[in-house]
């Protein structure tokens, strides 16, 4: 069984930084590709970052797109989503998702395992 577990989410003013963390227990966290998805009150959960097993390749929604950056730390079973020049509106519950799989998947539905989510929220 796969655990994840985000934290780092909290309250942050416009043009602010947050750093999130998923830590991924149970089997060889180096075998699974990682995504990030959001999702604010009211609306469908959606992309937001993906990295592939080896780290190698990632892939960003454009909303995100040269402000956010995913990294991954195998030896600390650790995935992580850098948020910088936060806005109001990437105001959401923020999951990581796992699955041992290659390549990387943008749809929530390529991936079986899930976190239970970190608030961000952006006050402007």
């Amino acid at each position: 069984q796969v655990q994840l577990v985000e934290s780092g989410g909290g309250l942050v003013q416009a043009g602010g930084s947050l750093r999130l963390s998923c830590a991924v227990s149970g089997r060889t966290f180096g075998n699974y590709a990682i995504g990030w998805f959001r999702q604010a009150p009211g609306k469908e959960r959606e992309f937001v970052a993906a990295m592939n097993w080896s780290g190698g390749s990632t892939f960003y929604a454009d909303s995100v797109k040269g402000r956010f950056t995913i990294s991954r730390v195998n030896v600390k079973n650790t995935v992580y989503l850098q948020m910088n020049s936060l806005k109001p509106e990437d105001t959401a519950v923020y999951y990581c998702a796992a699955d041992r799989k290659y390549g990387l998947g943008t749809q929530d539905g390529w991936y079986a395992y899930w976190g239970q989510g970190t608030q961000v929220t952006v006050s402007s």
